[in-house]
């Protein structure tokens, strides 16, 4: 039974450190600022975002992380991330995940308060 690395020694590529440009990705990364006025306590803050962040998982290929730690009851920050190899895809894939956030939010009963993207180069 052989053991260890299964491909063939041609298939191997060194790691050198170094990022080869035509292997660079960009990332985009969109952060969304939200309004919850409606919120009585830390459970409403936590049920808003919650659905928020799955809603946002389930119908897009990005990654969704709440940014800030729970301060106040009636906001939060929401940051979301995604990396392909065409800043086009991006740009439109980053217009359509804000357009579905704020319709979410505003099923929710809250706001889209302000957001803000940019892209990173990997």
């Amino acid at each position: 039974m052989r053991r260890g690395n299964i491909l063939p020694e041609s298939s191997k590529r060194a790691y050198t450190g170094e990022v080869n440009s035509s292997d660079a990705m960009p990332v985009a990364q969109l952060t969304l600022e939200i309004r919850i006025e409606h919120a009585q306590s830390l459970k409403d803050r936590r049920q808003v975002v919650r659905s928020l962040k799955d809603q946002l998982k389930q119908g897009f290929n990005i990654s969704v992380a709440e940014m800030d730690e729970a301060v106040t009851w009636q906001s939060a920050t929401i940051g979301i991330v995604a990396i392909s190899r065409s800043r086009d895809y991006l740009h439109g894939l980053i217009e359509e995940v804000e357009r579905a956030a704020r319709r979410m939010l505003n099923e929710l009963g809250a706001e889209l308060a302000d957001s803000f993207w940019e892209y990173l180069e990997s």
